[in-house]
C-alpha cells in the first residue's frame, strides 16, 4: 500500500484534486467570459489524474479564443515518440499550466518520428514546432534482448544511437530544438544481479545508450529529459505495462502519465526561464522545531540527537545545496526580529546563518503582505518565489493572495520536506553557469548597495562611489549558457522577449551578420555577472535591435548608455547610418515601453500587436561620459 502523501505517482506536493474538476472546466468552457490565465493555473495547480488533464487539454482548444495567456508563455511542441502518444499530448497540455507555458502539440504518426524529422516537406518541418520530444522505448531501440557476445551488444548501442542522431541532424534543419528523453531500464532481468556487469544485458545496454545520449545532447545543443529517472521514483514495476505495449504500443502505465507529463513541462518550463528563483522560508516547525518566541533557544528541536531536530536541519541543508547552485534564500515569519534571528546566531546546530538570507523579514504583518515585500526587495516577480511553511492556513492564505507563488504541500512529517520542495520541480535547471553559483552573492551585495545609496544620498556621487568596471564583449562559448538563460528568463527589462535555445545563440556567434553583445558589471561590493545581452542584425544601412535585455538588479546605473554606445559604434564601423529598434509588448515589459525615446531614438511607427518602432541616426548620436570603466573588444572609448 503506498502512503498518498509520498507515492510520486500521485504528485504529492500539489494539492488533491477537487471533486468537481470537471465541473469546473464545464463551466469555463460554457461561459462567455474571457478565460484568465489565473484560473487556468489554478485547476492544473491540483494533483490531476490523466483524465483530468485531458479535460483541462479540451478546454485549451474550446476556449482557445478567450484565453488571455497573461503570464502564460506559448509554447509549440512535436512529440516524437516510438510508442502511441496521443494520450500523451494532452497530459503534457495541462502540466504545462502549472509551469507558466501555454502548450500545443503536434503528434508525430505511430512509427513516423525518423520520417518525418528527416523527409523533406513533412508534416513536421511545417507543424510550427519550437521544441521536439524525442522518446524512444528500449524494445523499439533493439535493446530488449540480451547478447552473448560484447560485439554484437556494442553494435546495438551503437545502431540505437545512430537513429536519434539521425532525428536531431534533421531537427537541426529544421531549426527545431531536440529534447532527447533517456531510456528506461526494463523492468525484468536476464541474470540477476549478474545483468550489471553483463554488457549485452538489456538493462546494461540502455545505460550505456543513456550515457551517450546526455554527450550527445551537450554537444548538440539539446536538452535532456531524464526519462529514466522518472521511472525510477515511480518504480519500474509500476512504470512498465508489457500489455498495453502488447496491445497498443502504449510505453509505460497510464497512472504513470501526470508523473511523466508534469516532468517533461517543467524542463520546457526551466528552458523558457519559467525556474523559481527565490525559496522563502517559515522559521517555527520549518526550519527548527518548536517556537522560538515561547521555547527558546534551549527547546528548539534541531540538529544530531533527536529525529525532528535532524528532519529540520535537512530542511536547512536542502536550502544550502539551493543556495549554492543559485537559489536566493529569503525569511518570513511571524516573529518578533530579535526572537527569529537568535538561532541563525547562537545556536551551534544551525546551518544556516544570516548571511545566507538575502531578504530577512520577521514581523506579525501577514505573510503574503511580507513575500510581496520580499519580491519587491529582490527586484523580481512574485511567480519567481516558492514559499515552505509548515502551516497549512499559511500556506492556504498565500496561495489565495499571491496564486502566482509556488506553495508546495507539505506533510506533517518535516522529514518529508525536502522531498516535497525539491520533488515539485519548480527549482529545476536546464543549465548552471559561473553567474547561477554567484547568483546569492549578488543578492546580498544589492542590498548593501540599497544602503550606502540611503547614506550618500546624492545619486551621481553614488554612482560615482561604487567603482563600476563594465565589460562589452561578443558572444562566447564561456559566456553561450548564461546568455541563453538570460534570454530565456528576462521578461521585464526585455524590449522583444524573443527566446532563443543555447543551439541559436551558437548560431548568432558565429553569423557575421549578427552583433552580439555580453555585458558584465562588477563594482567595490562584488561581481554582478552578465547583466545585459543584445543580439543586432545588419540589413543594408540600418542595423536592427533583436534582442535587448538587462537584469533588473542594475537599473539606474546607465549601463543602458554604455551598451547604445557600443551599438552605435559597431554599427559607424559597418558602414550603417542608424539604428532600428522595437518594443514588443508583453505581460510584464511596460517598464521599457519609452526605452528608446529615453536614449534618443524618434518614434517610427506603431507594429502589429500594439508595439512601437523606434529610428535612431548614427550621425546624432553623442558619446556619454558614463561613471563607469569599459573594456572587451566591443567597448569604446569614453
Amino acid at each position: 500500500m503506498h502512503s498518498p502523501t509520498t507515492d510520486p505517482l500521485g504528485l504529492p506536493w500539489l494539492l488533491p484534486a477537487p471533486d468537481d474538476v470537471r465541473g469546473q472546466v464545464r463551466a469555463l468552457a460554457g461561459s462567455a467570459e474571457a478565460i484568465a490565465a489565473q484560473a487556468l493555473t489554478g485547476l492544473a495547480g491540483h494533483a490531476l489524474d490523466l483524465d483530468q488533464l485531458t479535460s483541462v487539454a479540451k478546454l485549451l482548444d474550446k476556449g482557445r479564443s478567450r484565453i488571455e495567456a497573461g503570464t502564460l508563455t506559448p509554447l509549440k511542441l512535436a512529440l516524437l515518440l516510438d510508442g502511441t502518444a496521443d494520450h500523451l499530448a494532452p497530459a503534457i497540455r495541462g502540466s504545462g499550466l502549472r509551469h507558466g507555458l501555454l502548450i500545443d502539440c503536434w503528434v508525430a504518426p505511430y512509427g513516423q518520428a525518423l520520417a518525418e524529422a528527416t523527409r523533406p516537406g513533412s508534416d513536421l518541418s511545417a507543424s510550427g514546432a519550437q521544441m521536439a520530444l524525442v522518446a524512444s522505448d528500449f524494445r523499439s531501440l533493439g535493446l530488449g534482448r540480451p547478447h552473448v557476445d560484447a560485439g554484437a551488444a556494442e553494435d546495438a548501442v551503437a545502431g540505437a544511437l545512430a537513429r536519434i542522431e539521425a532525428i536531431v541532424g534533421g531537427l537541426a534543419g529544421l531549426k527545431i530544438t531536440p529534447v532527447l528523453a533517456t531510456v528506461p531500464v526494463p523492468a525484468g532481468s536476464w541474470m540477476g544481479s549478474f545483468d550489471a556487469l553483463a554488457p549485452g544485458s538489456p538493462a546494461a545496454m540502455v545505460a550505456a545508450f543513456n550515457v551517450r545520449l546526455a554527450a550527445l545532447a551537450q554537444a548538440r545543443g539539446a536538452l535532456l529529459f531524464d526519462a529514466a529517472r522518472v521511472a525510477a521514483l515511480a518504480g519500474h514495476g509500476r512504470w512498465f505495462d508489457d500489455g498495453l505495449w502488447n496491445r497498443s504500443k502504449i510505453p509505460f502505465a497510464l497512472d504513470a502519465v501526470p508523473l511523466w507529463a508534469d516532468h517533461v513541462a517543467r524542463l520546457l518550463g526551466a528552458a523558457r526561464g519559467k525556474a523559481r528563483k527565490c525559496l522563502v522560508l517559515d522559521l517555527d516547525n520549518t526550519l527548527w522545531g518548536g517556537i522560538i518566541g515561547d521555547d527558546g533557544l534551549e527547546g528548539i528541536k534541531l540538529g544530531q540527537g533527536s529525529s525532528d531536530g535532524e528532519a529540520h536541519l535537512a530542511v536547512q541543508a536542502m536550502a544550502l545545496d539551493l543556495k549554492a547552485r543559485g537559489v536566493v534564500l529569503a525569511v518570513v515569519s511571524k516573529n518578533e526580529e530579535a526572537a527569529a534571528r537568535l538561532p541563525f546566531q547562537k545556536h551551534p546546530e544551525m546551518l544556516l546563518r544570516e548571511a545566507d538570507i538575502a531578504v530577512f523579514i520577521a514581523n506579525w504583518n501577514d505573510k503574503a503582505t511580507n513575500i510581496a515585500h520580499v519580491a519587491t526587495t529582490l527586484n523580481i516577480g512574485v511567480d519567481a518565489l516558492l514559499f515552505l511553511d509548515d502551516n497549512p492556513a499559511e500556506r492556504a492564505r498565500v496561495r489565495q493572495m499571491l496564486p502566482q507563488v509556488a506553495v508546495p504541500e507539505v506533510p506533517a512529517d518535516p522529514s518529508l520536506y525536502p522531498m516535497m520542495v525539491m520533488g515539485s520541480g519548480w527549482f529545476d535547471a536546464v543549465a548552471l553557469s559561473d553567474d547561477d553559483l554567484k547568483r546569492a552573492e549578488q543578492y546580498r551585495a544589492n542590498a548593501e548597495r540599497s544602503v550606502a545609496l540611503q547614506q550618500i544620498g546624492d545619486y551621481d556621487d553614488y554612482l560615482a562611489s561604487l567603482d563600476m568596471a563594465c565589460e562589452l564583449s561578443r558572444f562566447d562559448a564561456i559566456g553561450r549558457a548564461r546568455i541563453a538563460q538570460l534570454i530565456n528568463k528576462s521578461n521585464q527589462f526585455n524590449l522583444t522577449t524573443r527566446r532563443y535555445t543555447e543551439a541559436e545563440v551558437a548560431v548568432a556567434e558565429a553569423d557575421d551578420q549578427v552583433f552580439d553583445l555580453q555585458v558584465r558589471l562588477v563594482d567595490r561590493f562584488g561581481d554582478n555577472g552578465m547583466i545585459s545581452v543584445v543580439i543586432a542584425k545588419a540589413a543594408g544601412d540600418e542595423w536592427l535591435i533583436d534582442t535587448w535585455l538587462m537584469s533588473c538588479r542594475v537599473l539606474g546605473r546607465r549601463v543602458e548608455e554604455a551598451v547604445l554606445a557600443s551599438l552605435v559604434q559597431g554599427a559607424r564601423g559597418a558602414g550603417a547610418v542608424r539604428l532600428v529598434g522595437e518594443w514588443l509588448p508583453s505581460p510584464k515589459n511596460a517598464m521599457v515601453e519609452r526605452h528608446y525615446e529615453k536614449l534618443g531614438f524618434k518614434a517610427a511607427g506603431a507594429l502589429e500587436g500594439g508595439g512601437t518602432r523606434w529610428v535612431l541616426e548614427l550621425a546624432d548620436h553623442v558619446q556619454p561620459k558614463l561613471p563607469m570603466a569599459l573594456s572587451g573588444d566591443r567597448s569604446f572609448a569614453a
